[in-house]
């Protein structure tokens, strides 16, 4: 009785409309890495003159190509490479500003030095539970913060609102409030969730 030939895996099935999962050269991986290589150059205008309206363009501009980038993943699928690449150049783009206000001593460093350990923190502690294949959803007061964050940077580098020190002082203080409360609304989740499903860090 002769074996039947062995058959070739089927093919995945891939949206008609969108790209593989496993995808990289992507439209919204295009517009994430031009955020990342555009970065350096903003940081670079932050330390040379903090406040003045090319500065405050180009970080609008690259502030709302998250949003572009966005829409565009939504549009024609969702990347494994895109899930990583968009908060880590969001990551660079907000923490670099925030950093370079410090240079210029526009920001004292402590508040912005908390803000950087709870994204290093957090994100190592979300990539700890991802490896156990357990998805920790982004929380609104995460999604809050980096709005306020990006409001903090808009503040000091928009020239009529430059002189207003409360104001970007303000938001700078409340992004580390929510910062803190965002983190730690992340640890309990992660816990929880690791409770429900029988899992236990190691």
């Amino acid at each position: 009785m002769s074996t039947p030939p062995p058959q070739p895996p089927e093919p995945r099935a891939v949206d008609p409309e969108g790209f593989d999962p496993s995808a990289i050269a992507t439209p919204a991986n295009f517009l994430t890495v031009i955020r990342l290589l555009a970065a350096p150059l903003l940081f670079a205008m932050i330390v040379d003159q903090p406040s003045g309206w090319l500065v405050w363009t180009v970080w609008t501009i690259l502030s709302l190509t998250d949003l572009v980038d966005g829409w565009v993943a939504r549009r024609w699928g969702t990347t494994r490479s895109g899930a990583f690449l968009d908060p880590l150049a969001d990551k660079v783009l907000v923490l670099g500003a925030l950093f370079s206000l410090v240079v210029v001593d526009r920001f004292p460093v402590w508040p912005v030095a908390i803000i950087a350990v709870r994204e290093l923190g957090i994100s190592l502690y979300r990539v700890y539970w991802s490896r156990r294949s357990l998805s920790i959803p982004a929380r609104p007061s995460a999604k809050a913060k980096t709005l306020v964050q990006s409001f903090a940077v808009g503040a000091v580098l928009m020239p009529p609102l430059t002189d207003l020190t409360w104001l970007a002082d303000g938001l700078l203080y409340l992004a580390v409030a929510l910062a803190v409360v965002s983190g730690v609304q992340y640890v309990r989740d992660g816990s929880r969730a690791a409770s429900a499903t029988g899992h236990r860090p190691h």
